[in-house]
């Protein structure tokens, strides 16, 4: 499958600083040889549905440490970026690729990009900033990124001028989907150029809607913030007579963290999601089965997506914003008036406490389960920069490490499946009816 293919500068001729670490190993269940491959597909069914011989299965290259890698450490330059919304563990991923690049592969010369991509055209006069392992100390004890971000598109040609200006051959992009539309335009100005830049992205989305990557990072930690929220809405909702909890959480067009959060709770009655659609009025809409769960039971707790139920705002689309992302309306204050309006006009009490924790959540510190995580993705991304492979994003499939092309990472979005099991653990646990309507 050409489209798993992973673009390489150059045939690797320098015995890597790593290789020690690498004798006497062999492909198993927690490793893979870097002349094996991680397939694709993980069913009988799917793997017997393509009708081709074994080694024809479309299979990732395998992430880690190479014996032998393409850059020279002593002549490496490297430059790193952190694009688009914040999200926690962006520091730990700064500094784990300053500590692996300067201990492990003897690399001195790293330059940390400001604001995003704008730090990375001149004219916007954001002058790079050295980055040393004295540094990067302590930066993963704080939220945000130190490196400061930004949204929006930049001239490619602009930035890869400035990349040979100052003498850069790995440039780390550490971002989500916009991001990584504008870090393949800058890897096809290179290439088109000639040059022998690598490009290679580490997966920053807090929604989690990158494709053909397990998990991002930073998820894990805004479903512990979310969970928390939850919580305390619930309680809100059981201290009133008709109590009514409404969190509205991240995810514009995937409903990973409502799902996560509702179920680490299993206080929710509802979740709402965007790929999931649902009437809001008749006798079997969302808003009549409330006010029957609320007549029974006294309470109820909604969670919300942020992306779900826009097709009930008749405003239009809202734009976009600079990244190139669709702007989103706010449904969760529209769901909390229609709330309070089908209660007061059936003459029913109401006591709604509406919550949205958003921004309160992206720049915390990211927990441990990330803190750990962050690390193995920017030593995968060290590894894959420092062999000459360039273009892709590194992420975890199937448990693996795997080197993923971008062009695959920015051509769709990872959803929860309405048909998967993760949605059917969300409806048992919930109660609430496959439909709305």
């Amino acid at each position: 499958m050409s489209s798993l293919q992973i673009a390489a500068l150059g045939e690797c001729r320098i015995d890597s600083p790593l290789a020690r670490l690498l004798q006497r190993r062999n492909t198993s269940q927690h490793y893979v040889d870097e002349s094996d491959r991680v397939l694709l597909d993980d069913t009988v069914t799917m793997v017997s549905g393509r009708g081709v011989p074994v080694e024809e299965l479309p299979s990732f290259e395998p992430g880690g440490p190479r014996q032998k890698i393409f850059f020279d450490p002593a002549r490496t330059r490297v430059g790193i970026v952190t694009c688009g919304g914040l999200c926690p563990g962006l520091n730990n991923v700064i500094r784990a690729l300053v500590l692996q690049l300067t201990t492990h592969y003897g690399v001195h010369r790293i330059l940390g990009f400001r604001n995003g991509y704008q730090g990375l055209v001149p004219r916007y006069d954001h002058p790079p900033v050295e980055l040393t392992p004295a540094y990067v100390d302590l930066i993963d004890k704080y939220g945000g990124t130190v490196l400061g971000t930004s949204r929006g598109n930049q001239d490619p040609d602009e930035i890869v001028d400035n990349l040979d200006r100052l003498g850069i051959d790995i440039l780390f992009v550490i971002g989500g989907d916009g991001s990584m539309r504008g870090a393949v335009r800058i890897a096809e100005v290179v290439a088109r150029r000639g040059r022998r830049i690598a490009v290679v992205g580490v997966p920053k989305t807090i929604d989690n809607d990158i494709p053909y990557i397990d998990q991002s990072f930073g998820f894990q930690t805004a479903v512990g913030q979310a969970t928390e929220v939850i919580r305390a809405a619930h309680v809100e909702a059981t201290a009133f007579p008709g109590g009514i909890g409404l969190v509205q959480l991240m995810g514009r067009h995937s409903g990973f963290i409502a799902c996560y959060a509702a179920l680490a709770t299993h206080d929710a009655d509802y979740v709402l999601v965007p790929e999931v659609p649902f009437a809001l009025d008749g006798p079997d809409g969302f808003l009549a089965h409330l006010r029957r769960r609320v007549g029974d039971r006294g309470h109820a707790m909604i969670v919300v997506a942020e992306g779900a139920g826009q097709e009930h705002l008749a405003t239009g689309p809202a734009g976009h914003d600079a990244s190139g992302n669709q702007r989103l309306h706010d449904f969760g204050r529209y769901l909390r008036q229609r709330i309070i309006d089908e209660f007061a006009g059936a003459g029913v009490e109401a006591s709604l406490k509406y919550i949205d924790p958003s921004y309160t959540i992206r720049g915390v510190p990211a927990n441990p389960y990330d803190s750990v995580y962050c690390i193995r993705l920017a030593h995968a991304a060290v590894h894959a920069a420092m062999a000459g492979r360039t273009e892709l994003v590194v992420g975890r499939w199937r448990g693996r490490f795997v080197h993923v092309p971008m062009p695959l990472v920015v051509g769709s979005r990872n959803q929860v499946d309405p048909d998967g099991d993760l949605w059917l653990s969300v409806l048992e646990a919930t109660g609430q009816p496959p439909t709305f309507g």
